[in-house]
């Protein structure tokens, strides 16, 4: 009888567990008893206003921060409680403006990339060798799939913003993750740069890669998210299906704002309502 072959032990389990979780970032308690579940393959979009928790979120994902002790609460990743950091990048790519904000500006934009391997902010100040020969030629690889590769040698400081964002794309791409996530991810970009960005993610997902991305504009989640999580104050407000939760509503809620939304070719869209008659 042929052999069958042993399915990957995460493929049941959800990308991201949060149970009772209470969460602080210095002294401001921005999670309380906080509980949410997002699934390994989905593509999801977290949204809300400045100061509503999708920094700290992200950050809880990425190891930076951890809930209080508690029997009663857990934050999983993956199923696993606890991570070796350089085994959780190869799993899941972060990109986020926190991130770009570390970098030095001399760092060049191969510094940049490679650093992924390693999972250091660029590389000076490391020992020599820090990566290989095969990995500095996947990283120029990398970059040049990316439209960045004239950048190797070039400073962070002399690029655009939308060029600095596209190396640390590449950063995360280096372990060639199932996940990627991504803050903010048209932030100070222009819009020829932006709709360059959103297409780019679009093709991920069509190459079977999941997306969580964490965002307070409706025009930056792509047609193949299919579920968002909409939160204020470290509060879920509605979290469901696309047309479900984009509603004026529950945006209104969120935002503490009049508006109106459209929804153009699968992309939505919100702006001012009318102004309120004397």
């Amino acid at each position: 009888m042929a052999s069958q072959a042993v399915p990957d032990a995460d493929e049941n389990v959800p990308l991201l567990e949060i149970h009772n979780a209470t969460i602080y970032r210095g002294r401001t308690r921005v999670f309380d008893r906080f509980s949410l579940e997002i699934g390994r393959h989905e593509q999801v979009a977290v949204l809300g206003p400045n100061g509503s928790g999708k920094t700290t979120l992200l950050k809880l994902i990425n190891r930076e921060l951890y809930p209080v002790s508690s029997a009663e609460s857990w934050v999983r990743i993956l199923g696993r409680n606890t991570w070796n950091v350089w085994e959780l990048r190869s799993r899941i790519g972060i990109v986020s403006q926190d991130l770009q904000a570390r970098y030095h500006g001399t760092a060049t934009g191969l510094e940049v990339v490679l650093s992924g391997f390693i999972s250091s902010i660029g590389l000076k100040g490391l020992p020599a060798g820090p990566v290989s020969g095969e990995q500095e030629t996947a990283g120029i690889r990398i970059m040049n799939d990316l439209g960045v590769a004239h950048l190797a040698g070039t400073p962070l400081r002399q690029m655009s913003t939308g060029e600095q964002r596209r190396c640390l794309l590449g950063r995360a791409l280096v372990h060639q993750p199932d996940t990627l996530i991504l803050d903010e991810p048209t932030a100070g970009l222009d819009m020829a740069a932006s709709f360059d960005y959103l297409e780019r993610i679009r093709q991920y997902v069509a190459e079977g890669r999941s997306i969580v991305l964490v965002t307070h504009l409706l025009n930056e989640i792509p047609p193949e998210v299919e579920r968002v999580i909409l939160i204020r104050g470290g509060v879920i407000i509605a979290d469901g299906p696309k047309d479900q939760v984009l509603t004026v509503e529950n945006l209104q809620e969120a935002y503490d704002t009049r508006l109106r939304i459209s929804k153009v070719d699968d992309y939505w869209l919100a702006y001012p309502a009318a102004p309120r008659q004397p």
